[in-house]
């Protein structure tokens, strides 16, 4: 008899993440988890009041399908006036469960079976799944890294692209590595795809989490690529909210109208409570606009505090992650020393190697410093022992 069990994977490399085998062996051990990037921190009391009152005064039911029409007004306000680009509310954004979903479902609009999909390496790890779920072909270009940290070499990006590419994925500030595309690094994407119908994916969950001054180079900041781009944002990251899983895509309208199609059925629409609140808590925008201060120092106080250990710190120059090169330390493959360094000194750290499709060894683990100062002193505490 056959075994109606017996399903073909879709996803046949896929297990569980390593985030989870961190976090589990974190908890497991009494370690400090600075692996899975989320805050240990509440968010701002005044939204969850805003969340409260929406729920408290009906706002209960369902909402339109590409989220309420007041947050998506402020999420283009916000965009305006951070980056200069208008989006329509209506029919340019929408909002999304999560910056995930709207990877994935940008992806399953716009890519068919057989289209190339260029991905840099190292990745989050939603990308890949996203495209081989649509029927696409990932094509890896690796970051390059040395004393100045990762950077995109362009030239190679450009040489993998073919007839069949039909987006590039790009993410600033990037994940798992801490650095942010610059001016020339927009430069040299534009000119790779002008011309061609080559979509780009930029996945900008981070955007308000950029330092020492330098700007966020949001690809709405360029009409030039705004015009070919999903650019997805994450209010989980913006405002400590991680496990509320809302989150929006912005595109031209043709784009937002196809993503819409997918968005319908495998989500159809967002927590209504959660929209009002967070559109009326939009409307002071220090929240965001402190951002980038408020994660700089803590950035700054882990930084100090490594210096008392072996490990090699590389760029933070966005995000809430700090890489460190721990070839001082350890000869171990990156996996087996954040399990030691997890069991064994009692800190969890995430191996960069897990963000490759094919684990690649550079002898670099990265640390989320998104935690209250007394959990990072806690670990200073334990690293110093290195």
């Amino acid at each position: 008899m056959s075994n109606p069990a017996n399903i073909v994977s879709k996803l046949p490399n896929v297990g569980t993440t390593i985030f989870t085998v961190m976090s589990a062996l974190a908890s497991e051990r009494g370690a400090v988890n600075l692996g899975q990037g989320f805050p240990d921190f509440n968010c701002d009391p005044a939204l969850v009041q805003a969340v409260t009152g929406a729920m408290q005064d009906g706002l209960n039911q369902y909402p339109p399908m590409a989220g309420v029409q007041v947050l998506r007004e402020a999420i283009a306000q916000k965009v305006k006036a951070l980056y200069g680009y208008a989006y329509d509310p209506v029919s340019e954004i929408t909002v999304t469960a999560g910056a995930t979903q709207g990877v994935l479902t940008s992806v399953l609009c716009a890519v068919h079976a057989g289209d190339e999909v260029i991905v840099l390496e190292p990745a989050y790890d939603c990308y890949v799944p996203a495209i081989e779920l649509a029927g696409g072909i990932p094509v890896f270009v690796q970051m390059t890294v040395d004393a100045n940290g990762f950077s995109v070499p362009w030239d190679k990006v450009a040489a993998a692209v073919t007839p069949r590419t039909r987006m590039i994925m790009v993410n600033t500030p990037h994940n798992p590595t801490g650095t942010v595309l610059k001016a020339a690094d927009i430069q040299a994407l534009a000119d790779i795809v002008r011309g061609t119908d080559i979509l780009i994916l930029s996945d900008e969950v981070y955007e308000h989490m950029v330092f020492d001054q330098q700007p966020h180079e949001s690809l709405s900041r360029h009409p030039e690529l705004a015009q070919r781009s999903f650019i997805n944002s994450s209010f989980g990251k913006t405002y400590h909210v991680t496990g509320w899983k809302v989150g929006y895509v912005a595109a031209p309208a043709a784009l937002i109208a196809e993503f819409r199609k997918v968005h319908q059925f495998n989500v159809f629409t967002v927590n209504t409570p959660v929209q009002y609140g967070l559109a009326a808590y939009m409307k002071n925008p220090a929240p965001y606009l402190d951002l980038p201060a408020f994660y700089q120092r803590k950035r700054d106080l882990f930084r100090d505090g490594l210096k008392n250990t072996r490990f090699k710190l590389l760029p933070s120059e966005g995000t809430y992650f700090q890489c460190v090169e721990y070839g001082a330390i350890s000869d171990l493959p990156e996996a087996e020393f954040s399990k030691w360094l997890t069991t064994e000194i009692g800190v969890a750290a995430i191996p960069v190697s897990a963000f490759y499709n094919t684990p690649k060894e550079s002898g670099i683990v990265r640390f989320c410093f998104a935690k209250k100062d007394e959990t990072l002193q806690l670990a200073l505490d334990r690293l110093a022992r290195l």
